[in-house]
């Protein structure tokens, strides 16, 4: 009974506020007044219109079908008023037959002779009269015409008095609606409910989520095909959401820490110069070519997230130039001489005899900076890095490929994304900001090359394809 009292108070509470479930059960329990208005309209209302229009059809039909018979004979007759439930009277040429139904025929062989009388004299093809049939006192239908040049047939079917079947319907009706109003109230109710309830869970788990909670959960249960999917596409969003605050998360970490270790530094080191070293030329020289490498370090990484924030914003624009693929990476590689001076990395090149694309070229020469800069972070104790160009039929395949322990299956789609680690936590690169790859992925994609990386335990290799067609 509390229950009851509950749902009433509800339902008062939420009577002026357009909730779903207010307007679906609103909009069901208007739609069965609808019919049911309808009903009572055509079927009461207009039930003696339609009637005498059926019986004017019918007589309509009849008068057709007798211009059509060749002979006209009292079966030929008899048929079409059985059929048609009607009276049918032919005169002329002394001939004169009559067909009675049960519906009260007015039979002209003996009475209102006037009707006949008026129509033949009249001149007229055809003519419909409305008469009172005194025999049944009810309305009769009467369709006169002339068949041939002395036969007429005279054509009618009394209307029954409704007035006692309309009290009867009327009486059912009243019946009829009651039961289909509270039908509709309980029904609209729990069909309101059930389509309204996984929409409202819905809502209340998005603002959850609006609040930054990412524990909510769109799995609302439901048998509707679309609910689901929008429960689907929500949760979707959400790991989308809940992925993309983590990324902002560590990248304000990341980009924190790399911008504080170089200020520190270049700090620590300027105060030095200014209060230890200052008049010992040999320290202040060391101390200030600390300062300068920290601020390139720098300037590296503000440059790197410059250039990622052009990138992703879409609003770049490539200037597209021929360029000798293979003289673009002998360039890069003569960059990294010193690493195979002092520290014996070892470089391999391999690629076609020519080479000819039409790319980016500033943007093209960071992709290909930025992969051999990642390989030699990560390749392995033999320190050798592979730059592979390989021509297929309608395109070019570079490949940059280390010798390191490789990467896990389930880590390589998130390589791409800004300042990822597999272990959660920033290691600072030698020789980058740990944005490189954030940088490739969003040139590669504005230039609409396919691009991808395969690994093993013996190395992983990146590549990306350029059509010869560009």
């Amino acid at each position: 009974m509390n229950n009851i009292v509950n749902k009433i108070k509800w339902w008062v509470a939420n009577a002026n506020k357009n909730t779903l479930k207010i307007y679906i059960w609103l909009f069901l329990i208007g739609f069965s007044i609808f019919i049911l208005c309808f009903l009572w309209l055509f079927q009461i209302a207009f039930l003696g219109t339609y009637y005498k229009s059926y019986i004017t059809n019918e007589l309509d039909k009849a008068a057709t079908e007798l211009r059509e018979v060749t002979q006209i004979n009292n079966d030929t007759i008899e048929d079409i008023a059985q059929r048609r439930d009607i009276c049918i009277e032919i005169y002329g040429n002394n001939t004169y037959v009559s067909t009675i139904s049960n519906k009260g025929c007015m039979e002209f062989g003996n009475r209102n002779f006037k009707v006949k009388k008026d129509f033949i004299n009249s001149g007229l093809l055809e003519q419909h009269y409305n008469l009172i049939n005194e025999k049944f006192k009810n309305e009769t239908l009467i369709y006169a015409l002339k068949l041939d040049k002395d036969i007429y047939a005279f054509i009618n079917a009394s209307l029954e008095p409704l007035g006692s079947t309309i009290t009867i319907l009327s009486n059912q009706f009243i019946f009829a609606t009651v039961i289909v109003l509270v039908l509709s109230l309980v029904i609209g109710y729990f069909i309101s409910r059930k389509l309204s309830k996984p929409i409202t869970k819905i809502s209340d788990e998005a603002k959850k989520l609006a609040d930054g909670n990412f524990s909510a959960d769109f799995q609302a249960p439901s048998d509707i095909y679309e609910i689901n999917e929008l429960a689907e596409s929500l949760n979707y969003a959400k790991k989308e959401l809940y992925k993309t605050e983590s990324l902002k998360r560590d990248l304000m970490a990341n980009v924190s820490h790399d911008l504080k270790t170089p200020l520190t530094m270049i700090k620590a080191y300027a105060e030095m110069v200014r209060d230890i070293t200052y008049s010992n030329k040999e320290k202040r020289e060391e101390n200030l070519n600390i300062i300068i490498e920290e601020t390139d370090r720098l300037t590296l990484l503000v440059n790197d997230i410059l250039d990622l924030s052009a990138t992703q914003s879409g609003n770049t624009t490539l200037k597209i130039e021929n360029i000798d693929l293979i003289e673009l990476v002998n360039q890069i590689v003569k960059r990294f001489n010193i690493l195979a001076e002092q520290e014996h990395y070892d470089f391999i090149f391999t690629h076609p005899e020519k080479v000819n694309i039409k790319a980016d070229y500033k943007r093209l020469y960071q992709v290909i900076y930025n992969l051999i800069n990642n390989a030699i972070n990560y390749t392995g104790e033999d320190k050798k890095v592979y730059i592979n160009i390989k021509e297929e039929k309608n395109k070019y395949v570079v490949e940059i490929k280390d010798t390191g322990k490789g990467i896990k299956q389930e880590e390589i789609k998130h390589i791409w994304d800004k300042y990822y680690h597999s272990d959660k936590k920033h290691k600072r690169n030698n020789f980058g900001t740990g944005l490189g790859l954030s940088i490739v992925k969003s040139i590669l994609q504005i230039h609409n090359y396919k691009y991808g990386v395969k690994s093993s335990n013996k190395g992983t290799t990146f590549y990306f394809e350029i059509s010869k067609d560009n």
